[in-house]
């Protein structure tokens, strides 16, 4: 690493910035890492009127332009390739503001015109040592957030985090409160498609920050939570379709299916209680749904021998599993499930054409009101069911026989 880095392409003419125009955090950090982003993701700091330096630029360019705080002087400018945010100085200096970071690798600036590295905490040699360091306790106690940040920030790098920052974040712990649970949201599904992620989320739980959002969380749901990466690889390469169905969302912007299954390795394992928790955390309608959908049919994998399902077992299964079943299925094995004795549901799930997980109807229920005179009721929907069963299990193959046997059912 040296002290004068390239500057990296920026979505406008430098020339429009002032001459105290710095660029700042994770941007230089990833700078000096060589850490690449994309879309880009960059952070500015000038010495005043930031938020109308910012909608010049974003009028010029004809880009999208956000006021994130009007009274701390900070602005967004959204291009299609990437976000530039423009803040104003904290403070009287640079070197102040900078002071008034998170962790001193992110407490670096580069000056946009003559490439110059501000340094003066010694973030970059922390960098060097692979070191999250807190700049103060009085910092990460400003915002709280932070506590929780370093595991994820920890987990992105593969850096340790510095025994007194940890000691320091021990004693923060009970201020966590304090934070918007969308914020804390958002760290943890950072820290869950992280693939090193685990053993970050451990030390959240030792260090006392994670209880207050999942009260019930012991060490065998945190190692639960852990070993889903691992699991994932092993099933992956027997079925590579499934890694697909992994990384797939559950609606919107939501975390996708692995992400999920370790959130439901930390929740209480009643879906009501879960519920309450996730909601608490703000997390999505899709995503909640997804969670306690998964705990509800846990059960049947876990307290049986699954190999010996009968086909009836199977069909209700799959009727409630098959559209958390990416989720269900990692979590069901990091919970206990043998992997042998669950392949063969997941050859089930990977054909779309299998009878049991992807029923076709043999018959419908008008063609029973119709065939048999029968009134709309519930008892329609029960016959329904039996009578596709009965198809699954081989006892009708086809629609004639199926009424027959409605008929006989009646009887």
């Amino acid at each position: 690493m040296t002290n004068q880095l390239s500057i990296p392409e920026l979505p406008f003419p430098k020339a429009w910035l002032p001459q105290e125009a710095y660029l700042v955090g994770g941007t230089v950090r990833d700078i000096l890492l060589q850490r690449q982003r994309y879309p880009f993701d960059l952070d500015l700091v000038v010495g005043d009127h930031a938020i109308a330096l910012a909608r010049n630029i974003a009028n010029h360019c004809k880009a999208g332009f956000v006021a994130l705080d009007t009274q701390r002087d900070i602005a967004r400018i959204v291009f299609k390739e990437g976000t530039v945010d423009i803040a104003k100085i904290e403070g009287e200096t640079l070197e102040e503001d900078l002071k008034r970071r998170d962790f001193t690798i992110n407490a670096i600036a580069q000056s946009l015109h003559d490439q110059t590295l501000i340094d003066p905490l010694k973030g970059k040699q922390d960098l060097e040592a692979k070191l999250i360091k807190m700049v103060s306790p009085h910092n990460l106690k400003a915002d709280p957030l932070r506590l929780l940040r370093a595991y994820r920030q920890g987990a992105q790098l593969n850096f340790t985090i510095d025994d007194t920052t940890r000691e320091t974040i021990r004693h923060l712990a009970p201020f966590i409160v304090e934070v918007a649970a969308e914020r804390v949201q958002t760290e943890l599904s950072y820290l869950f498609v992280t693939v090193s992620g685990g053993i970050y989320l451990q030390q959240a739980w030792e260090d006392g920050i994670l209880s207050l959002w999942f009260p019930s969380l012991n060490q065998e749901k945190v190692q639960q939570a852990q070993s889903v990466d691992t699991i994932a690889k092993t099933l992956a390469q027997h079925w590579s379709q499934l890694a697909v169905e992994w990384q797939k969302n559950v609606g919107g912007e939501s975390d996708p299916f692995l992400s999920l299954a370790k959130l439901t390795c930390l929740v209480s394992t009643s879906p009501e209680a879960a519920e309450e928790e996730l909601t608490t955390l703000k997390y999505s309608r899709a995503e909640i749904r997804t969670v306690t959908a998964t705990l509800s049919v846990l059960p049947s994998l876990l307290d049986q021998q699954v190999e010996t399902m009968s086909l009836r077992d199977q069909y209700f299964f799959f009727q409630k599993a098959v559209t958390v079943f990416p989720c269900v299925i990692l979590a069901a094995v990091a919970k206990g499930l043998k992997l042998e004795s669950a392949e063969f549901l997941i050859e089930r799930y990977l054909n779309p054409n299998d009878p049991v997980a992807y029923p076709e109807p043999i018959v419908t229920g008008k063609d029973l009101l119709r065939s048999l005179s029968l009134s709309p009721s519930p008892k329609v929907g029960e016959l329904l069911t039996e009578l596709q069963i009965a198809y699954i299990e081989g006892k009708i193959h086809s629609k004639a026989e199926a009424i027959e046997l409605g008929r006989e059912f009646l009887t």
